[in-house]
């Protein structure tokens, strides 16, 4: 969701060099992107002295930088940004860190719901002016679409076929979850009745749970990525060459819109605005309870009537629908 901004970036300052100072996760999302010149890791949590505390911040003061934006809203982003010697530090003035920032924004209230991507795109708008075209973008690495290649001549016999790619989990917690038994009704009756090809794609701690799901339907028409080494560049590969995506309001969801392929997302104790992008291509799946929506990464009253009451039936139309209808390009 941040792309946008980073591409405004990189369109109005073409002559600087922009540096992405982020965990993990994010640089291997983000690996081949045009809109990033190079990567300096943190893991706050790692092993790897070299990727966090007084290393971090040293490696960091070396690069003498003139600018700081700051995606994160967190007390820790903005004291490396200050003790990284950045001349300037723009970010949202929250819970007390506006000291340690040179431009001060003045944050949104925290109980009405906005979309993160107009935060990023408000951040850099004090640098380069108004930010119009709000698309997402992702870069796709030529291996990791040849490894999806390579594994469906295994499972199918042609490198390309035409399938829906279903994504159970989800980082955020178990609340997001729709249950194991609808994922596999929906499979099937995509299969056995609507003749799709489905391909489950997961992480690695979605791995074991796709792999029952697949093993409870047993369908030759159903297969997953769980028993391949899994990545977040298989992932996007699948992704993109979906025919259309069915998957919980996870990251999953917004490779979709990056790629341009229709997308029915599933939420449930989530709000839609804070992660709203106006894709034209996606639906949105919501039931309307009492509790909901909480925000709470487990169900505090311990029933999940938010994703368990969403039902197979109302899945499975808006996935057809989708399916129906012309793209949006």
């Amino acid at each position: 969701m941040a792309t946008p901004a980073l591409r405004a970036l990189r369109d109005r300052l073409p002559e600087a060099e922009i540096v992405g100072i982020a965990r993990p996760v994010i640089a291997d999302l983000l690996y081949g992107s045009p809109l990033v010149d190079r990567w300096q890791i943190t893991a706050p949590r790692s092993a790897d002295k070299n990727l966090r505390g007084w290393r971090l911040t040293r490696r960091l003061r070396s690069e003498r930088f003139e600018l700081a934006i700051l995606l994160p809203n967190s007390w820790r982003s903005a004291s490396l940004a200050w003790w990284m010697g950045a001349k300037r530090r723009v970010g949202f003035a929250r819970d007390g860190r506006g000291i340690l920032l040179t431009d001060r924004l003045t944050p949104r209230d925290r109980k009405v719901p906005h979309p993160a991507l107009g935060e990023y795109v408000r951040l850099v708008e004090t640098i380069v002016g108004p930010i119009t075209d709000r698309s997402l973008e992702l870069p796709l690495l030529n291996d990791d679409v040849s490894r999806l290649e390579r594994f469906w001549s295994r499972a199918v016999g042609r490198a390309r076929p035409d399938y829906v790619a279903i994504n159970t989990g989800g980082a955020f917690g178990p609340a997001k979850n729709w249950p194991r038994a609808s994922f596999a009704a929906l499979a099937r009756t995509l299969a056995e009745d609507d003749g799709r090809i489905v391909l489950f794609v997961c992480g690695p701690s979605e791995r074991e749970e796709v792999q029952q799901i697949v093993r409870a339907v047993n369908h030759p028409r159903i297969l997953s990525l769980a028993d391949e080494p899994l990545s977040i560049g298989l992932t996007k590969a699948a992704v993109a060459a979906s025919r259309l995506l069915v998957t919980t309001d996870s990251g999953p969801r917004h490779f979709a819109a990056a790629f341009r392929v229709p997308v029915v997302t599933l939420f449930g104790p989530t709000h839609q605005a804070w992660s709203e992008t106006n894709y034209e291509n996606a639906s949105a799946l919501q039931i309307a309870v009492d509790c909901g929506p909480c925000q709470q990464r487990e169900c505090p009253l311990g029933h999940h009537r938010c994703m368990r009451d969403l039902s197979v039936e109302h899945v499975l139309a808006a996935t057809r629908e989708q399916l129906a209808r012309p793209m949006v390009a």
